[in-house]
């Protein structure tokens, strides 16, 4: 996949006071993770660890292997794969024993480090994105449940940066560690993207067709022209009946059922943005008043742009 079919989906994230911890553990461990964070990133810096979804993936990961998950949807975090789960981890990173006793405050080990033994043998990387605002919902929607990427893959520092940076105290280092975090899911996803598994994206599905991967380019990159069939296909050099057709066959929908529902997309995200009103919103997306997008987004998401904004801000 080119980077241009897909950057679109990379202009986020933007972590704001995002959960950042390292985690040492020595064996046998095993985390049970409940926490409905929209993603999270699982780094390894020394050691190994298999994580096992309750979907059915798993992967066993070590030194600079990187994981991701979003939600919905469970998952365990182990030494091994045989290993029972010992400590739950709930909503707000509220860690408990199987007994339901806090363990929070029990096994902290210094600045933003956790664990059962100072000197373990494995050390990991946590960075949850807590706000659904702060991931793109057009990102989240073309990530499987759970991925990952081998140190074998990629060559990036970033890994040991942001496991020497979580273990500072200093000024702004909050902002310091969002932006890390920002940076490792590109650069995982990146390559990830690039391995050719997002099959259900439909960027990866228009490869082979030149003429649907101009058109979404078009509509990705000049969402607020007044696109209709006939100016996308004059645009792209076919006639209506030959887009029309060609989209639906490998994209799975019609050129302008997809471009309403990048244009709520690109809404949904934008509306998360502190002085974003729906006026401003609905001209950047192209629509040509606040009511037009309002009518669009309730009935296509079943609330108004003004319910989702207040969802997205008290959530932040």
């Amino acid at each position: 996949m080119e980077s241009d079919d897909f950057s679109g989906l990379l202009e986020g994230p933007r972590a704001r006071g995002a959960f950042a911890l390292r985690g040492l553990m020595a064996p046998p461990w095993g985390l049970r993770m409940e926490t409905a964070s929209p993603v999270t990133v699982w780094a390894v810096v020394r050691g190994a660890c298999h994580m096992h979804h309750d979907n059915g993936d798993a992967v066993s990961l070590g030194p600079g292997d990187v994981a991701i998950t979003r939600a919905p949807g469970n998952y365990t975090v182990t030494d091994t794969p045989g290993t029972t789960p010992t400590i739950r981890v709930l909503p707000g990173q509220d860690c408990r024993g199987t007994d339901g006793q806090p363990l929070t405050e029990e096994l902290k080990l210094g600045v933003r480090t956790w664990g059962n033994d100072p000197a373990a043998p494995t050390l990991f990387l946590v960075g949850s994105y807590d706000s659904a605002g702060d991931i793109s919902a057009r990102l989240r929607d073309a990530l499987p449940p759970l991925l990952w990427v081998k140190q074998a893959e990629w060559d990036s520092p970033l890994v040991d940066l942001l496991s020497a940076e979580m273990a500072r105290d200093a000024p702004g280092q909050a902002a310091v560690l969002d932006r890390l975090l920002d940076m490792l899911l590109i650069a995982v996803l990146r390559t990830w993207f690039a391995r050719g598994e997002s099959r259900a994206t439909p960027w990866y599905q228009a490869k082979g067709d030149p003429v649907v991967t101009r058109t979404l380019k078009l509509i990705h990159q000049q969402p607020a022209e007044p696109w209709t069939l006939a100016r996308l296909a004059a645009a792209v050099g076919v006639s209506r009946a030959s887009l029309a057709r060609r989209f639906q066959e490998i994209v799975g929908e019609s050129p302008m059922a997809f471009l309403t529902q990048w244009r709520l997309a690109l809404a949904a995200d934008l509306l998360s943005e502190p002085d974003a009103t729906v006026g401003t919103v609905a001209e950047q997306v192209g629509y040509g008043s606040p009511y037009a997008l309002s009518a669009a987004f309730k009935r296509v998401r079943g609330i108004s742009p003004s319910e989702h904004r207040a969802r997205v801000l008290a959530d932040g």
